[in-house]
């Protein structure tokens, strides 16, 4: 993995008042931090990970979130992807969508005391260090497991016609140009109003196919009027090459416009793991390209992505979906140098029954990705395995892998404002405690600051928030000296 370029640097044995830090040649000599994503999906729909039910108090469930960014922290992870619209609804402050029944119970239904739980978290995300992902499904308009009516404000009420009933799914359907203007509409709404980190989409794009009873095949999805429309304007595409189409402009204006509104905000996609079967020759299962209509590949070549996290939810012995097998495939399809941070079935380590497998074979998978040249992180689903450490895979994980923190790699094809210049003193508190003081030359505040400090026995390393302005190192350190930086939006250190 990619490490931290040197920093600018402070030195200080002062033991009495707080002095400027100088720059020193100490920091040639100060250790370079880790550049890894380390990120967990956070999962609303049916409240697989929060809340833990639907209608709890409000205060309740501003602490289960509270206890997930805490956990997340503590972990040395550096981003939470957080699901905001599991089906055409809002776990935030929408003009265009009703309120999710995941949250209040009932679908439309307002929080009360009103709070905003995506406001909420990006802020109480951004005070501990970490970057907050807002997560969307495109396309599905009701889970299968769904409690409460339609709102009245649901598409599914307010424009019928493009939703289509797929099994017990209400989806939105593809091939209709307004349901990709919404889509966009509602993700680039919460990109100018929320300060987000990135915006994510998962597999769902097209629905996994449902069998008939009877050995009838599958249940075809119900689109024939809107293929029509297309063919009767002139379209001469198959009918699968129109909806894979479909898919495809949907990605790319994602892409260009969240780029035109906000160029530090990533854009990231976790399709299924595999994207067709043979593709490489071993591989085996399910032919996303062919049932999802997800042609992955062509969104890697051309770039529409700022970080790819295909779905490598298998095994690192599993014949047919070998874990290192394909991620091997899918850096090799990463033609523009996106960042290839493959998603782990987390939630499957120290597991029983079907699929799952040990915490030592999760760890094998975190290595396998640390070691590939293509690769710099992983994204675990999901949280709900690190609020139970389940098989004890926290502790596992802060013994080894995670033991220090890391930064997320940066993305030098994104623009962002440069970081700043640090100016850093050091001192003491009214109870003689040592502090260190966080400011910029330019009176701006960084994203992170990254503080190495030299202690008795070796060095540590910070990664604190940008908007800290006194800093404790931790209890009975003393500091022989210090190196400080910044870190921008999108990654970039300020060098010496």
């Amino acid at each position: 993995m990619a490490l931290a370029v040197p920093l600018l640097a402070a030195a200080s044995r002062d033991r009495g008042a707080p002095a400027p830090v100088g720059v020193s040649v100490v920091a040639d000599s100060a250790p370079p931090i880790p550049r890894e994503f380390r990120g967990v999906w956070v999962a609303t729909v049916a409240n697989i990970d929060w809340p833990s039910k639907p209608g709890l108090p409000v205060p309740q469930q501003q602490r289960e979130l509270l206890a997930i960014l805490d956990r997340a922290a503590e972990m040395h992870l550096n981003a939470v992807v957080f699901q905001v619209r599991p089906s055409a609804d809002a776990l935030y402050a929408s003009e265009i969508e009703p309120w999710s029944e995941y949250l209040t119970g009932a679908m439309g239904q307002a929080p009360q005391p009103a709070w905003d739980p995506l406001a909420f978290a990006v802020r109480e995300a951004h005070a501990r260090g970490l970057e907050l992902h807002a997560w969307f499904n495109p396309y599905r308009a009701q889970n299968d497991q769904a409690k409460s009516p339609a709102s009245a404000r649901h598409i599914s009420r307010t424009n019928p016609a493009l939703v289509k009933r797929y099994g017990r799914f209400l989806w939105m359907d593809p091939g209709e140009p307004q349901v990709r203007a919404r889509t966009l509409r509602v993700i680039l709404d919460v990109v100018k109003r929320y300060d987000i980190d990135g915006v994510h989409i998962d597999d769902y794009f097209y629905p996994y196919p449902i069998a008939q009873a009877r050995g009838r095949g599958e249940l075809p999805f119900p689109d024939d009027a809107s293929y029509a429309k297309y063919t009767s304007a002139g379209g001469k595409l198959s009918r699968n090459d129109w909806r894979r189409e479909n898919v495809n402009l949907l990605v790319r204006e994602m892409a260009e416009g969240i780029r035109a509104e906000k160029p530090w905000v990533k854009f990231g996609i976790s399709p299924f793991g595999i994207w067709r079967p043979g593709s490489p020759s071993a591989v085996r299962g399910f032919d996303a390209y062919e049932k999802l209509y997800a042609d992955a590949r062509k969104w890697m070549h051309e770039g529409w992505g700022d970080y790819f996290s295909p779905q490598l939810y298998w095994p690192t012995y599993k014949v047919g979906q070998r874990y290192g097998v394909l991620l091997d495939w899918w850096s090799a399809q990463n033609r523009q140098g996106r960042h290839l941070w493959p998603g782990n079935f987390t939630s499957r380590a120290g597991a029983t029954g079907a699929g799952s497998f040990t915490v030592a074979e999760l760890l094998e998978q975190i290595q396998v990705t640390r070691v590939h040249p293509g690769a710099s992180g992983n994204v675990h689903f999901s949280m709900r395995s690190f609020s139970r450490n389940q098989a004890g895979m926290n502790d596992t994980l802060a013994d080894g892998p995670y033991r220090g923190p890391a930064l997320v790699p940066a993305s030098p094809w994104m623009s962002a404002s440069p970081p700043p210049t640090p100016r850093a003193s050091l001192g003491r508190d009214d109870r003689g405690m040592r502090i260190v003081e966080l400011r910029t030359v330019e009176g701006t505040d960084p994203w992170l600051w990254v503080v190495r400090m030299r202690v008795a026995d070796g060095w540590q390393t910070h990664v604190v928030p940008g908007m800290t302005r006194t800093w404790s190192p931790p209890f009975g350190d003393e500091p022989l000296d210090l190196v400080v930086s910044t870190v921008n939006r999108i990654g970039e250190e300020k060098t010496p």
